[in-house]
């Protein structure tokens, strides 16, 4: 049924959403965002700046989006009100069961999760990450990198969120984007975020637990390094 909103809901949905988001969108994709890290690397390195990298992981990210809250998103980004009617009569009365060995469980409804396999879900999450980051105030914040006039601080693909800072200002990005997460009902998955910079760090820990601190990671399937040395990647490939 998604597809018969799919023609429109796109465009009106690509209007709010800013071009650090590369996830699901047409013309744009996982390598466009790996070489823009590339690049900032690269430009950090001939300026000689310290750059820090946080590489957020939800836990179960799309499972977790909550209905109601999604609707009063969409309302605040200007959405349309009839694709948004459209929108909740699609995921109206959702119920399921669980299944067991002594039978099956009482019917509860669905009020939580973007629909698998839909094409218009990616699209509603982008929406709901969005909002987190606005609220977090990240568009606003001094910290990021600098290019050509332009500050930088989390390119996006999707669920996955990179947060970039000159400095440790990256912990006050992060402990915004955990509250305002939190408060979608969206949780980070501290055991798998990893920080990484160019020059040497003590571990980090946020609200009492520890992050790893790294000096590569594999980021949308590519291998990152803090020197920006590619060479690790290309013997990855080759031996894949």
């Amino acid at each position: 049924m998604g597809c018969e909103y799919s023609g429109r809901a796109p465009m009106d949905f690509n209007r709010v959403i800013p071009d650090v988001q590369a996830g699901f969108r047409k013309g744009r994709g996982t390598r466009d965002q790996i070489d823009n890290i590339h690049w900032i690397i690269k430009k950090a390195r001939e300026f000689q700046k310290n750059i820090y990298f946080c590489f957020i992981d939800y836990a179960k990210a799309f499972d977790c989006v909550d209905h109601n809250k999604l609707w009063k998103i969409l309302k605040e980004m200007g959405i349309p009100d009839d694709l948004i009617f459209l929108l909740r009569n699609l995921y109206a009365g959702q119920e399921a069961t669980v299944r067991t060995g002594h039978g099956i469980a009482d019917w509860f409804q669905i009020w939580k999760g973007v629909r698998q396999g839909c094409i218009l879900s990616p699209c509603l999450f982008n929406l709901y990450a969005e909002c987190i980051v606005r609220n977090a105030g990240l568009d606003e914040a001094q910290a990021g990198i600098k290019i050509a006039g332009r500050n930088i601080n989390n390119p996006r693909h999707a669920d996955d969120t990179t947060l970039i800072a000159e400095s440790e200002e990256l912990k006050s990005l992060l402990m915004k984007v955990k509250e305002e997460s939190l408060k979608a009902g969206l949780k980070l998955n501290t055991q798998k975020m990893k920080i990484m910079a160019y020059s040497p760090i003590t571990s980090w820990q946020i609200d009492g637990e520890t992050m790893e601190t790294v000096a590569d990671f594999i980021s949308l399937g590519s291998k990152i390094t803090a020197d920006g040395d590619c060479s690790q990647e290309i013997k990855r490939c080759l031996f894949l």
